[in-house]
């Protein structure tokens, strides 16, 4: 592996893993109001848990790391409870079991993915500007 594919590699996982932050905060804003779900009860909030990944070693056994996706973690903080005697998923008492999502939060959280996402598709695009100069140079020796 050269240390451009290398460095291409590392920037091709943390796209997959800012893909999948993305996906997981558009579900958990699209989901905010679910108080029934197949599962039963509201929907909860989910996370994805990254981690380090060996990707590959260089010629000379340099390990390569990049970003890993170890799981998606669902959240067990407490759902929000609002009183709405007329909603089908009240309690006795008139309360309504909310999912424990922060639309606010999420909207931080697809900000950042994307910001993330365009710092790796920058490095992406960098590497490449990088391998076409070289071999310019080379063509021209």
């Amino acid at each position: 592996m050269t240390t451009f594919d290398a460095i291409k590699n590392i920037a091709a996982s943390g796209l997959s893993a800012q893909r999948l932050r993305v996906q997981l905060a558009a579900s958990n804003i699209a989901n905010a109001e679910t108080t029934r779900t197949p599962e039963g009860g509201p929907y909860r909030r989910k996370d994805p848990v990254f981690q380090a990944m060996l990707l590959e070693e260089t010629k000379d056994g340099t390990p390569v790391t990049g970003v890993g996706i170890a799981g998606i973690q669902t959240s067990q903080e407490p759902f929000i409870s609002k009183y709405d005697p007329s909603h089908p998923d009240a309690d006795a008492n008139g309360m309504v079991q909310y999912p424990n999502v922060n639309p606010v939060e999420e909207m931080v959280n697809l900000t950042e993915a994307s910001q993330s996402f365009q710092a790796n598709i920058a490095v992406v695009r960098a590497v490449r500007t990088m391998e076409l100069s070289a071999q310019d140079l080379l063509r021209v020796q």
